[in-house]
């Protein structure tokens, strides 16, 4: 799976007044009508834990040259937000200069092998400017559309 090249985004919400974040690069868009998104989560998440149906939940899909986000958020550390700059938004933490904002509460959490797919109702959206970080055969990237 590592050839194939995914969107790279920081999925966030707050429950009993933590903060809770991971990255992730399971996550599509899912339905026009009603708008939802799926995110899929290691069994073991601590973010995973932090969500049942009805939680907020922000994905906050980076952009180029937001690598050093992407591998903070990957890491194990238990308060990952301490040092990084964040805004509360729709009930979940907002990180800044995104590609991508979307924000939801969470429908269905659904088993899927090792993993959990976190099915969303999307309530809100906004779009930044400029390539979104892509992650592909183990490198952070982005794209640019094909002059041809």
């Amino acid at each position: 799976m590592a050839h194939v090249a995914t969107p790279v985004s920081v999925v966030t919400t707050v429950s009993a007044g933590s903060a809770f974040g991971t990255t992730v690069s399971a996550f599509l868009s899912l339905s026009m009508q009603p708008p939802m998104v799926l995110i899929s989560l290691d069994a073991g998440s601590n973010l995973l834990a932090a969500l049942k149906p009805g939680s907020p939940l922000g994905v906050n899909v980076l952009g180029e040259g937001q690598g050093s986000i992407a591998r903070h958020f990957a890491t194990k550390s238990k308060d990952k937000f301490e040092g990084i700059v964040w805004q509360p938004e729709a009930g979940a933490p907002r990180l800044p200069d995104l590609h991508v904002w979307i924000a939801g509460r969470v429908a269905e959490i659904t088993p899927a092998g090792d993993h959990m797919l976190v099915l969303v109702n999307v309530e809100e959206t906004d779009a930044g400017r400029g390539s979104p970080l892509t992650y592909w055969s183990g490198v952070f990237g982005t794209h640019y559309g094909d002059k041809n």
